[in-house]
């Protein structure tokens, strides 16, 4: 069932995959860089992993550079016992906190901020170990939707901004915690409600579950959920802080029409995160739909590829014109974002080259002006294209006959959308958590 979720989440992280079980006494695990069909290839690898209860995780890596031992879920051992622990989010004060313990004689054998975590854990006086993890994260600032397993407790927990989702749900007298729905989906799991923000949720073999708050219970909108869950990162079919995203996403592209027409013969979308995006624009706009790119779904999403120059050959190798489509057509293009404009760039020309009279680009989020500390992969103001050009600029480069964004206030103005709190820093918003960090670096080099 681990595995099955894993599958179902591929599309939040393609670095590496690792599930850590459990049979109530010992703990196993096993876990590698790649894919979760490659990691996990046989039955052999499954009569390893003994047990009843287990967690997974799908790595995208934010901080510390793609090697094995960076692979998650974390298994230490301590004086506490064992405990695993999957890490969905990013600390901003994990590089302060780690130094400091570097001084006090901890070794550290990642590069994660994750593993922060566990050193706090370690360190904790505190006597269970729902109290340690709690007296660990309390210590931490920074986005952690996290998953934490022994052997007789799975323990979820969100931070108290809510950064990144986590949803919860049951079936028969079993309990899951997932990243989002479409995992419950596959597995016939019944979902019952997002864990809230700031809460920590104790599932044990012996009692029904429990549920507490260690920063105190968030009243009202006071979260910061990263509003990029909704434009990008989740799946269409999932239901992520207690809205589905597709609905979310059309009514996206219904606003996009309003505040971006064009003039044109067809809309189309870039496969597959602006798909719906796309729909909302043709109805709105009475623009007819058409499938004019098509996408190699044998290539992963270009966006969380560690390498800039592989989300460049990604991108080459990912979509082909329908040229009969496309020729002699005033085409609207709709993208989920703009982050680098390399991409946009690339895909102007292959539509144009398929035949295409006008290109107008319109985007269904406002433009990226700031980087993400929060579990987004964004590089810094300097590579981002709209901290640097105007938007007639960007269309001049990206080689579009017109460009378009959805405004910030069109965006959080959208009915469906939660009244929950959201980050909309990376859209030039001030940032909900002070950032403790020195200039990012290369994730892929650094020691």
């Amino acid at each position: 069932m681990a595995y099955l979720g894993l599958y179902s989440l591929q599309h939040r992280g393609q670095e590496s995959a690792g599930i850590v079980s459990t049979d109530g006494e010992n703990m196993f695990e096993h876990k590698d860089l790649g894919l979760v069909n490659d990691v996990f290839q046989n039955e052999e690898i499954f009569s390893r992993l003994i047990g009843d209860s287990a967690i997974g995780h799908n790595r995208y890596s934010t901080t510390g550079s793609t090697f094995r031992v960076n692979s998650q879920p974390f298994l230490i051992n301590f004086h506490g016992g064992h405990i695993a622990a999957a890490h969905n989010g990013n600390l901003v004060n994990a590089q302060i906190l780690r130094e400091k313990m570097e001084k006090d004689g901890s070794i550290f054998r990642t590069t994660t901020d994750s593993e922060v975590i566990l050193h706090l854990i370690a360190r904790s006086r505190r006597k269970t170990i729902p109290e340690m993890i709690s007296d660990a994260l309390t210590k931490v600032k920074g986005a952690f939707s996290m998953v934490f397993l022994t052997p007789r407790l799975l323990v979820g927990v969100k931070d108290p901004n809510s950064f990144r989702p986590l949803v919860f749900g049951r079936k028969d007298d079993a309990y899951f915690l997932a990243s989002e729905t479409c995992a419950f989906d596959l597995l016939g799991v019944e979902f019952i409600r997002c864990v809230q923000p700031g809460e920590l949720l104790i599932l044990s073999r012996d009692n029904e579950p429990e549920s507490f708050f260690p920063w105190g219970k968030c009243k009202n909108a006071c979260g910061s959920a990263c509003i990029f869950e909704f434009i990008y990162f989740s799946r269409p079919d999932s239901t992520v802080f207690g809205a589905p995203v597709d609905k979310i996403r059309r009514k996206m592209g219904m606003k996009l029409a309003q505040e971006m027409p064009a003039d044109a013969d067809i809309v189309i979308s870039v496969p597959d995160s602006s798909n719906t995006a796309a729909l909302g624009y043709s109805w709105e706009s009475n623009i007819p739909f058409e499938l004019g790119l098509i996408r190699n779904h044998y290539i992963g999403r270009t966006f969380i590829q560690p390498r800039q120059k592989i989300r460049e050959f990604g991108a080459k190798l990912k979509y082909n014109p329908v040229r009969g489509i496309l020729k002699n057509k005033r085409v609207v293009v709709v993208d989920d974002s703009i982050v680098r404009g390399t991409t946009s760039r690339q895909l102007v020309q292959l539509i144009r080259e398929a035949g295409a009279s006008q290109v107008h680009l319109r985007i269904a989020s406002p433009p990226i002006v700031n980087p993400c500390y929060y579990g987004i992969d964004t590089p810094d103001s300097d590579q981002l294209i709209a901290a640097n050009m105007s938007v007639q600029q960007i269309a001049d480069f990206i080689g579009a006959d017109s460009l378009g964004y959805l405004s910030l206030q069109g965006l959080l103005s959208i009915d469906d959308l939660p009244d929950i709190g959201y980050c909309t820093a990376c859209f030039g918003s001030e940032y909900p958590l002070p950032i403790h960090h020195e200039k990012k670096k290369d994730k892929m080099n650094n020691k």
